[in-house]
């Protein structure tokens, strides 16, 4: 039996120390997963290494039994796709991607479709998608000779 989607959050001051830690964490849960039946699977393991924009760059190689965790610029964790520099920008795009095509079905069945089903597949497609994460109220104002919207985050 495999854990799936297990995170670990380890911390330390300088990489040293951290390597050490890293080594005594893969080793606790080894550990564990033996005493409880459950299977490491290292091949799909991988870390993120968050780090601020004019922080040093440092290749991290980790180890463990004979097999390399690989680095990964982001991940999806509770269904947000969070990168190595928390811009959010990989999250943004995939749901700026999904709305793109709620909006889209919208389009194709509102000629044939009744305000209530719209309604209902507004809210399955469109507002379960952002809904979770915040409440964004949109508006257009006019501004002289252009149109200029304004997002407000509630």
């Amino acid at each position: 039996m495999y854990a799936d989607n297990t995170s670990i959050i380890v911390t330390s001051p300088n990489l040293e120390n951290f390597e050490t830690k890293i080594d005594k964490i893969f080793g606790d849960i080894n550990n564990w997963c033996k005493v409880n039946h459950l299977i490491l699977n290292c091949n799909k393991t991988h870390y993120l290494h968050f780090s601020m924009k004019n922080s040093w760059d440092y290749d991290l190689k980790l180890n463990y039994q004979g097999t390399y965790v690989t680095s990964s610029s982001n991940t999806k964790f509770l269904g947000l796709i969070i990168d190595d520099s928390l811009l959010w920008k990989a999250h943004i795009d995939q749901m700026i991607s999904k709305l793109n095509t709620a909006c889209f079905v919208i389009q194709m069945i509102q000629a044939i479709m009744s305000q209530e089903i719209l309604r209902m597949v507004y809210f399955a497609f469109i507002h379960s998608l952002y809904f979770p994460y915040i409440h964004i109220q949109v508006k257009y104002q006019g501004c002289g000779s252009c149109q200029s919207s304004c997002i407000n985050i509630c």
